[in-house]
């Protein structure tokens, strides 16, 4: 496959974080479990380096196919890692018609729900078996890293502020995550006529949102008499929320 990799910075994630100690259903959640992040393809090798050292064992990667064949895999490709291509969206495309609206994202993490159910239930497989941590990622760290945060969390019987909380604590990192994803998204999303220097003037002037998050929570309550049913529907057995909860609650 041919990739930009050699053309492209890399650099440390600046939007990744373990969910350690968020608050779940008979405990909390355990370190080295399971971790959030922006794009691991561009990581730099003494990062890719120290993530290993640390417990990393498995990344599963949430990008779709376009994303993926510009950069690989990156640095930790040469490293003891197990990789999992698992696109929560078939086209960036999918993404981009609301690119300039934090607000109404909503509807693209419904959509996730709806669509990718299969593949959520296939990411939450890969956590419940791996040998030890296991780091999820899209370009940001927010929409596609944010449904599934959300979902394993709601799995584990997280409240729901407590999922949005979490997801709220990109807002953060919103500015930085802009530079880092930059030399990636933009031609990405210039092929489907987004300009990201526009989308980045767009979201500097407003204020990161929890909205979509909540929605899409809100969303699950108000659709289904139990809000994980789509997760159910598409292979979230009994076994599997044992073992998650065997590996993952502290």
């Amino acid at each position: 496959m041919t990739t930009l990799l050699t053309e492209l910075p890399l650099s440390a994630p600046v939007n990744l974080r373990d969910l350690a100690g968020i608050p779940v259903s008979g405990g909390v959640m355990r370190a080295g479990f399971a971790i959030r992040t922006d794009d691991l393809s561009t990581v730099d090798p003494d990062t890719a380096a120290d993530l290993v050292d640390g417990g990393l064992s498995a990344v599963i990667d949430l990008r779709s196919a376009a994303e993926v064949g510009l950069t690989g895999r990156g640095p930790l490709a040469a490293l003891p890692v197990t990789y999992h291509h698992v696109p929560f969206l078939t086209s960036i495309g999918e993404a981009t018609q609301d690119v300039l609206d934090q607000s109404t994202f909503e509807r693209m993490y419904v959509g996730m729900v709806e669509r990718a159910a299969p593949r959520i239930v296939q990411a939450l497989a890969i956590m419940a078996t791996a040998t030890g941590a296991t780091a999820f990622h899209c370009a940001a760290g927010q929409d596609r890293t944010g449904v599934l945060a959300a979902l394993l969390l709601k799995v584990l019987g997280a409240e729901d502020e407590v999922i949005v909380a979490d997801y709220a604590r990109t807002g953060e990192n919103s500015t930085a995550i802009m530079e880092r994803l930059r030399p990636v998204m933009q031609p990405l999303l210039a092929a489907h006529g987004v300009d990201l220097e526009a989308a980045a003037q767009v979201a500097g002037r407003s204020q990161f949102s929890p909205a979509p998050m909540e929605g899409l929570l809100a969303h699950l309550e108000r659709t289904f008499a139990d809000p994980l049913e789509p997760l159910r529907a598409a292979g979230l057995t009994p076994g599997l929320v044992d073992a998650l909860r065997e590996r993952a609650v502290a």
